[in-house]
């Protein structure tokens, strides 16, 4: 598990949209160097709480304090295109950090997999391209803490294979990677600690393997079942 410092610590954080409670009293203290699944049902608050990482929207109540300068990078699960070449739309990241040279941007689509599609025109990639390149724009501005939001729906089980190898190579340098999935399969594969959402509250944490052998919490005994009856 690594070194397992603190990497951030959140206090009783609350936030609603028109009158709607999204979380409510959020606590929750995090390690560095372990990759964080954050699971639920839909509309259980797991896509604000990446916001709330990523400072994309304020809390109404509470705290999130880094105990590091925190470069985050949010990759949404729909992510717009512009309309214009592959490598212009990763090349977009320069707006960002002006450091990052020509030769950075072809070192990563070769990463990433998709140099053969430089010159194609970005709004008409496949799903699975469009993600590469969405991880590629991350992998480029050198963040400490990726967020990423269903990084692999609808994605074939090839390109699936890839982005998760991605993940784990963020992991290998030492970038820190918390990640919503419907896919529990990929969740135990790929996780090593767990933070289970429910109606806007952690309900459970902890390792893998403990929870998904042994949840502790009715709510986390029900969504386990109906997931996997799914």
């Amino acid at each position: 598990m690594g070194n397992s410092s603190d990497l951030l610590s959140i206090k009783d954080l609350s936030v609603s949209f028109g009158g709607l409670k999204a979380l409510s009293n959020v606590s929750l203290d995090l390690h560095t160097n372990e990759v964080v699944g954050l699971i639920g049902p839909n509309g259980a608050g797991k896509t604000t709480l990446l916001k709330l990482l990523d400072g994309l929207i304020k809390p109404d109540t509470g705290t999130i304090t880094y105990s590091f300068d925190p470069r985050t990078v949010l990759v949404l699960h729909h992510t717009p295109m512009i309309k214009a070449s592959t490598r212009t739309n990763m090349a977009m990241v320069r707006d960002v950090d002006s450091s990052i040279t020509e030769s950075d941007i072809t070192q990563v689509m070769e990463q990433v997999g998709i140099s053969s599609l430089a010159s194609s025109p970005a709004h008409k990639l496949s799903a699975g391209e469009r993600q590469k390149l969405c991880l590629g724009r991350a992998i480029l501005q050198k963040p400490n803490l990726v967020l990423l939001d269903e990084p692999t729906a609808n994605l074939d089980p090839t390109t699936t294979e890839q982005v998760e190898d991605l993940i784990r190579q963020f992991e290998q340098q030492g970038v820190n990677v918390i990640f919503t999935s419907h896919q529990l399969a990929q969740v135990q594969r790929v996780a090593e600690y767990i933070i289970f959402v429910d109606q806007g509250q952690i309900k459970e944490k902890g390792p893998v393997g403990p929870f998904f052998s042994n949840p502790q919490t009715s709510a986390a005994k029900r969504y386990l079942h109906q997931e996997l009856l799914a």
